[in-house]
């Protein structure tokens, strides 16, 4: 249904709702989309919309469709006066359209089909990384994800802004301790691969084509080094002096479509 009487006040029940769950999404099973791309994408992949908040420009522009197509779905859409919904938008330039969907929860057994490709993020604090490793894995094949204890929400805003609709389509499961993943890993027979900067095997020289999961670490301080000590095997990517590390997504990517090249070969 489309509510077409326009909020006005901060203190309407829809905005709070909104603002509390930018501060804390990750134990009420809900999070906040921002703008009309990833609403789209979340519909796609199957993603519950419970509420919408649109401008008046919005709700009667060209994106009116997606408000009717919300509708039919069960949302609720509200029309909120465009001060308003910019002050819960994260956006610096908001778009005019904030959602709360439910956050999609993967059967982990998905982690693990055909041949399996993974990658472990072992507490990647920055949410823009976080979407930008879920991206790269989408998009070279991947079949999955784990992100420890201390990593970023793959559901916060800037996550869902770096993965471009990959985190609801990419089966993840986070919040585990390193170890448990390492056991996980070790029960199914996927070989851990830490990704080190110097120290470790050729990229390249690595047989990928079997089951295996990349190991990859906090952006300043790399793998803790009792997960590095646990790994099957270490690897690391040739690069010109002086730089000595890559973005941990531009890593991941670089890894990842190694994998799949050989894969396809």
């Amino acid at each position: 249904m489309i509510q077409r009487e326009i909020v006005t006040s901060r203190a309407n029940p829809l905005v709070k709702r909104m603002r509390a769950l930018r501060a804390d999404s990750a134990r009420s099973g809900l999070t906040v989309l921002e703008g009309f791309k990833l609403a789209e994408e979340a519909l796609a992949a199957g993603v519950a919309i419970v509420e919408c908040a649109m401008t008046p420009e919005a709700l009667d522009g060209s994106r009116a469709s997606l408000a009717v197509l919300l509708a039919k779905s069960g949302a609720a859409v509200r029309v909120l006066a465009p001060d308003v919904l910019a002050s819960v938008s994260e956006a610096e330039s908001t778009q005019g359209m904030l959602a709360i969907a439910r956050r999609p929860v993967f059967d982990e057994e998905q982690i693990f089909r055909g041949t399996p490709l993974l990658v472990v993020g072992v507490a990647i604090q920055n949410p823009g990384n976080v979407g930008a490793l879920l991206r790269a894995a989408e998009a070279a094949g991947a079949t999955g994800a784990y992100f420890t204890e201390h990593s970023a929400d793959p559901m916060s805003w800037k996550a869902l802004r770096g993965s471009m609709g990959s985190a609801f389509r990419v089966p993840h499961v986070t919040g585990l301790r390193a170890a448990d993943a390492l056991a996980r890993l070790a029960a199914r027979g996927v070989t851990a691969i830490a990704a080190v900067s110097s120290h470790g095997d050729r990229y390249d020289s690595a047989d990928l084509t079997r089951p295996v999961a990349f190991l990859l670490g906090n952006e300043g301080a790399g793998l803790p080094a009792e997960v590095e000590a646990r790994a099957d095997r270490r690897v690391a990517i040739p690069m010109t002096p002086p730089v000595e590390s890559l973005n941990v997504a531009v890593a991941a990517g670089i890894l990842l479509f190694e994998a799949a090249r050989q894969r396809r070969r």
